[in-house]
């Protein structure tokens, strides 16, 4: 048997690769070690053993900050794509073990966590007891980042994303509402058409929640050219508020509706004619994840249990009318 020069070198650890791999990103020791739980020493000494090892410098140190060498930047990009492929044994085997079993790390965009996580953690304790479901609220582009390097494992959020990569597991459609202050002209009524949205007054979420280009994109569709905004809030309850004061209209997707107008007597809603500015929720998920199958299975479950909410499931016999 021939065994070529390659196989007898000696061979980088996993620690050390980690090790670089945080210091690749972060160009800082101390913020490196504490993104990885090792001690700055244990880090330093681990990448001064993956570049004897190697044989190449991969970092340049000065006394201010750290760089990457011409090698570093190369090998970099190796290092962080085979500790993905470890993680990705690693939950083939933990699948392969028990389906829905371990840990399941969920990430929701905060336009949707109050409003389906109810839902989402009964199905799971009632019928996926053993699985640990730790879930995360972010915006949509920190959950994508997550989802791609591994931090989180499944996404729930508004579609389409358009990312290579991701697949996307469609769970439902849901109209939009308009929601006013007492006493306008639209509180309260039915078929209001969407060329009304040219000249509200719109309150939006502030930059970075798709819930706001969602509005704004509708509100180009309605034919305003343009949706000054003077008033911006950073979650839903506050922006109901607001109109509540008087201060404008805004829209919300039909699952909010029920828990931001209840807390306040001061609102009304209106229903736009159909067809009505819809918004699209799924499920999301890294293209040749090893738990697809489980995540499929999931998928197919939530879009039973979310039947009774206001919204329109897609997949299954027959969807779902939106209830009002």
């Amino acid at each position: 048997m021939t065994v070529s020069n390659t196989s007898k070198r000696r061979q980088p650890s996993l620690a050390q690769l980690r090790a670089f791999s945080a210091v690749a990103e972060h160009l800082h020791f101390r913020d490196a070690a504490a993104a990885i739980g090792m001690s700055q020493p244990a880090l330093s000494g681990a990448v001064a053993a993956l570049e004897e090892t190697l044989g190449v410098t991969l970092l340049e140190r000065t006394t201010r900050k750290v760089l990457l060498s011409p090698a570093g930047e190369r090998l970099a990009v190796r290092a962080k794509a085979v500790l993905e492929e470890v993680v990705a044994l690693l939950e083939e085997a933990e699948a392969v073990r028990a389906p829905f079993t371990g840990a399941l790390r969920l990430g929701v965009i905060p336009t949707v966590a109050p409003y389906l996580l109810p839902t989402v953690l009964r199905l799971v304790h009632d019928r996926y007891p053993d699985l640990d479901l730790q879930v995360h609220e972010e915006q949509t582009a920190n959950l994508l980042e997550g989802l791609t390097t591994g931090r989180l494992d499944l996404l729930l959020l508004a579609v389409p994303l358009g990312v290579p990569g991701v697949v996307e597991l469609p769970l439902f459609d849901e109209d939009f509402v308009l929601v006013t202050p007492l006493g306008h002209s639209l509180g309260g009524r039915s078929g209001i058409p969407r060329e009304a949205l040219r000249e509200l007054n719109l309150l939006l979420l502030d930059e970075g929640h798709c819930l706001r280009d969602q509005a704004l994109d509708i509100c180009r569709e309605a034919g305003r050219a343009d949706a000054p905004v003077t008033t911006t809030a950073a979650g839903l309850s506050t922006l109901v508020q607001l109109v509540a004061g008087g201060l404008g209209v805004t829209l919300l997707p039909r699952t909010a509706v029920r828990v931001e107008t209840t807390r306040s007597d001061q609102l009304l809603t209106g229903y736009f004619s159909e067809p009505a500015p819809t918004r699209r929720i799924a499920l999301a998920m890294r293209t040749g994840a090893a738990r697809r199958a489980e995540y499929q299975e999931l998928a197919a479950a939530l879009r039973e249990a979310l039947r009774p909410l206001p919204v329109r499931v897609l997949g299954g016999d027959r969807p779902a009318p939106a209830a009002r």
